[in-house]
């Protein structure tokens, strides 16, 4: 985990040397539970995990757009998001490992 992108591999790897499970149980283990957070997304369910944050499915009206290129107006459909917000104890880790 030394680079600046944290990978499915990196996640694995963490949960082999930490726990001692066999890579190809915790490669597993990785993605059963991101199929389960995704599951959930998509049934429209909020993902609480304490200590980390929630990820939530919004809904966004359509509303008026600009097309770039052109810069004529464009309608922008309706569309759901998936929003982060992270909880305060993760927010003070981030801040803590910013500060040194």
């Amino acid at each position: 985990m030394n680079g600046a992108t944290l990978t499915r591999a990196d996640l694995c790897e963490a949960v082999h040397e930490e726990v001692g499970l066999t890579r190809q149980d915790c490669a597993g283990l990785v993605e059963r539970t991101l199929d389960l957070v995704a599951h959930a997304l998509e049934n429209g369910e909020t993902v609480k995990l304490s200590g980390f944050g929630v990820f939530q499915v919004r809904s966004k009206r359509a509303r008026m757009g600009r097309n770039p290129k052109t810069g004529e107006p464009a309608e922008i459909e309706p569309r759901r998001v998936i929003g982060f917000r992270a909880s305060q104890v993760m927010k003070a880790r981030v801040e803590r490992a910013l500060a040194k």
